[in-house]
């Protein structure tokens, strides 16, 4: 009884689909490895958030079209030194500035360009901002200027 399995061709088909499509899915998987997670509350909630972990907020405001915009959640979001340091240290949240809360609080901000990246404190208070793209090692530099660390 030599390997009966592989005799029905949908069977080996089937496996040999199925191991390619695993082994797809864990590169996939660790090719997205760390990135800083963005908070999906209101900026209310981020707010209230930042105060009770006594956390600073960093604020991605960003619009659609914006290419620096998509470059950063591409690259610099993902770079795993600023991933895990703005993870541990910040309540990071992103805001469509053309959208909803986002128009005011740009308003608000002053935004005059994008994409604008702030560093707030835990009373929504603008403690720096950095306008245009910029690579991991250059926010890890923004965010160390603002904090004094």
């Amino acid at each position: 009884m030599k390997n009966q399995f592989f005799k029905t061709p949908l069977l080996a088909v089937l496996v040999i689909f199925l191991a390619t499509f695993s082994a797809v899915n864990v590169h996939a998987q660790q090719a997205s490895g760390p990135e800083i997670k963005f908070s999906t509350k209101n900026y209310k909630q981020v707010l209230a958030v930042a105060k009770a972990g006594h956390k600073m907020v960093f604020v991605d405001a960003f619009a659609t079209w914006c290419a620096p915009c998509k470059e950063l959640r591409k690259t610099t979001f993902k770079d795993p030194k600023a991933a895990e340091y703005f993870n541990k240290n910040f309540i990071s949240y992103s805001v469509d500035v053309e959208k909803g809360e986002g128009v005011d609080l740009a308003k608000k901000w002053q935004v005059e360009g994008l994409p604008t990246l702030l560093i707030l404190d835990k009373n929504g208070k603008v403690l720096a901002s950095h306008t245009g793209y910029v690579d991991g090692k250059g926010l890890m530099e923004f965010a160390g200027e603002a904090s004094g660390k």
